[in-house]
């Protein structure tokens, strides 16, 4: 595939199939997770990957061989450009220079397998005597890495060691996110944000009740993440709503929280964007209530009741004798004579 001016030219059918599947479109594909191990890993790191992996299906994909990169340390030109020529940016982000401090693409191997693969996620576990037990979530904007949060694994409990019955793979988890830090400190915040676009699944309009098996559970307290996931099972109750018990499958983690390469809120906003196509257009005259009711005005013009045609009824009508006798009981007015 030849390039002129930046822009790939496809030769083949299949390879203009394959550029129209990676171009922009107004409502994006399902979020893709690319998951891999450093250099060095524990056998802790490779497990909790192939579990996390065993999660995330089929919306993932898992590198086996090991990839020697670290991407705290290789990101250390976050703001100075790179030496020689700049690389090629997107046109549309080119709004402040200041703006998007993107990490060098040079130096991250997360952003070359991100184009190869198509993931726009990715999850990298590594072990060192400095931090033993790493894992680090990250998300991609434009092939450029967005977010990175590094989190150590304290305890740890495979999906094996628990011994229950497991979801269906490709089960839509449910997100329950408990404690005030989520919602108070800017670290915690993004962390939220960024395992919900991580386990959140595909977007569905409408979801069944026997379908809602599957939850994730993170609680923050006291400097620790604590991850959960529970199968949901329901039970008889006596009325028409069953009675819900979870029931522990695995992974179980404790989780501390160590390193963070955060996005400018700027930069953070405008990844946030949303197509002024899908941007639902107010309707006017219709409003909703507190209940979602749905009102709507109506203007109309000025109506002359005296022209308005109603029903005519039997019952309703005059009769010739009663008109008679109404035009003789009326009296006529006098009028007098006057002499000339």
């Amino acid at each position: 595939m030849p390039k002129f001016d930046g822009i790939v030219k496809p030769k083949t059918k299949r390879a203009k199939r394959f550029l129209e599947g990676r171009a922009p479109k107004l409502t994006e594909d399902v979020k893709t997770a690319m998951i891999m191990k450093g250099g060095n890993s524990s056998l802790t790191v490779t497990q909790a990957l192939k579990d996390i992996y065993a999660l995330k299906k089929p919306n993932a994909v898992l590198f086996k061989k090991k990839n020697i990169t670290r991407p705290f340390e290789d990101s250390t030109s976050l703001v100075s450009a790179p030496e020689g020529p700049p690389p090629p940016i997107n046109p549309l982000l080119i709004l402040n220079p200041t703006v998007l401090s993107y990490a060098n693409p040079r130096s991250l191997d997360q952003e070359f397998f991100s184009k190869k693969s198509d993931c726009s996620l990715f999850l990298f576990g590594s072990h060192s005597k400095k931090r033993p037990n790493n894992l680090i979530f990250g998300r991609l904007f434009d092939f450029h890495v967005l977010d990175m949060i590094e989190l150590g694994i304290e305890k740890y409990i495979s999906l094996s060691d628990i011994k229950s019955s497991k979801c269906p793979e490709g089960t839509k988890p449910m997100l329950v996110f408990a404690g005030d830090a989520f919602d108070t400190d800017n670290e915690y915040r993004r962390l939220k944000s960024l395992f919900i676009d991580f386990f959140r699944g595909p977007a569905v309009s409408a979801v069944r009740l026997a379908g809602l098996e599957h939850v994730l559970h993170f609680t923050a307290l006291e400097g620790k993440i604590y991850m959960r996931s529970y199968r949901s099972l329901l039970k008889k109750s006596g009325c028409r709503t069953p009675r819900i018990e979870l029931e522990e499958i695995g992974p179980s983690f404790d989780l501390v929280l160590r390193r963070t390469h955060l996005a400018s809120d700027d930069l953070f906003k405008f990844s946030h964007r949303r197509p002024k196509a899908l941007k639902v257009r107010k309707k006017k005259n219709i409003s909703r209530d507190a209940f979602g009711t749905k009102f709507g005005r109506v203007h109309m013009q000025k109506q002359d009741l005296s022209k308005l045609q109603t029903r005519k009824m039997k019952g309703l009508r005059k009769r010739r004798g009663a008109a008679v006798a109404e035009d003789k009981d009326v009296q006529v007015p006098k009028v007098a004579k006057v002499e000339g």
